[in-house]
C-alpha cells in the first residue's frame, strides 16, 4: 500500500501530518512518499493552499490535519 503526502519544506502542518502518520503508516504496512507541491506545477495548481494532502492512488483522503479515524478506516477497508 502506497500513500503519498503532497507537502512543501518550510510549512509545518505538512512536518506535522509526517509525523503523525508516521505511526499509522506502520500499523498497516503502508510506504508513504512525500512529493513537493512546489517541484510540481501541476501538484501546485491542485493542491497549493491545501497542503498537506494525503492521497491514495489519487484518491484525496484528508488535508491541513491528519483525520487519523478516517485514514484508518480508509486504509482497513482497502486492506
Amino acid at each position: 500500500m502506497h500513500l503519498t503526502l503532497v507537502s512543501r519544506t518550510y510549512c509545518h502542518l505538512c512536518h506535522e501530518m509526517e509525523a503523525a502518520l508516521a505511526p499509522l503508516a506502520a500499523e498497516f504496512g503502508a510506504s508513504v512518499e512525500v512529493v513537493d507541491v512546489d517541484a510540481d506545477p501541476a501538484l501546485e495548481a491542485l493542491y497549493d493552499e491545501l497542503v498537506p494532502v494525503l492521497l491514495h492512488d489519487g484518491k484525496e483522503l484528508c488535508h491541513y490535519v491528519l483525520d487519523t479515524a478516517k485514514v484508518r478506516d480508509y486504509l482497513s477497508e482497502i486492506r
